[in-house]
């Protein structure tokens, strides 16, 4: 399985320049973002990928379309792969105005609102991407899956920590300790 953490969004810019929260939900990507996501796009085409999973934050659609129209593949939107919430770039776009913006993807498991009201507590974090792995690796095309997502959810997955628009292949017996 192939992650690929989201190109530079406008939230990334302003907390990387300031340290703190720029009060910007779902924040889009900058210029340098859809460049990234243009550039993941070129790279992984001789990948292998099959299908692509994304989170519904604006940030990973935009960064997942290129590689879709790339590949000419579609995008299945799935919150598995939603980041923690934390910060307000984790507060997302309603499923109604998601699906106004990209008529072409199928939002149809993607509830209203889909984030948290509060803090997502790490342990629930924990265990929502400990299941999405432990389903994936069920899964016969688990190496040939794009997954477009967050920090957060690649740290989780691989205890890796990937630059905006970087990726990286997680094997499906790859075994990760993170310490507490």
């Amino acid at each position: 399985m192939i992650l690929l953490r989201h190109g530079q969004s406008v939230f990334n810019l302003h907390y990387g320049a300031t340290g703190e929260d720029p009060d910007i939900p779902d924040a889009p990507l900058t210029p340098l973002g859809h460049r990234q996501a243009e550039a993941a796009a070129e790279a992984l085409a001789g990948e292998g990928i099959r299908r692509i999973l994304c989170s519904p934050y604006t940030r990973a659609l935009q960064t997942a379309a290129p590689v879709a129209a790339r590949l000419g593949l579609p995008v299945l939107v799935t919150c598995a792969v939603r980041e923690r919430f934390a910060a307000s770039c984790d507060i997302g776009t309603g499923r109604t105005a998601l699906a106004s913006a990209w008529p072409q993807l199928d939002f149809g498991a993607v509830a209203e609102v889909w984030w948290p009201d509060a803090e997502e507590p790490h342990d629930l974090f924990h265990a929502r991407t400990t299941a999405f792995r432990s389903e994936m690796a069920a899964d016969p095309d688990w190496a040939h899956t794009l997954v477009v997502c967050h920090w957060g959810v690649i740290m989780a997955l691989t205890g890796r920590s990937l630059d905006n628009g970087a990726w990286i292949r997680l094997e499906r017996d790859e075994r990760i300790t993170l310490g507490e």
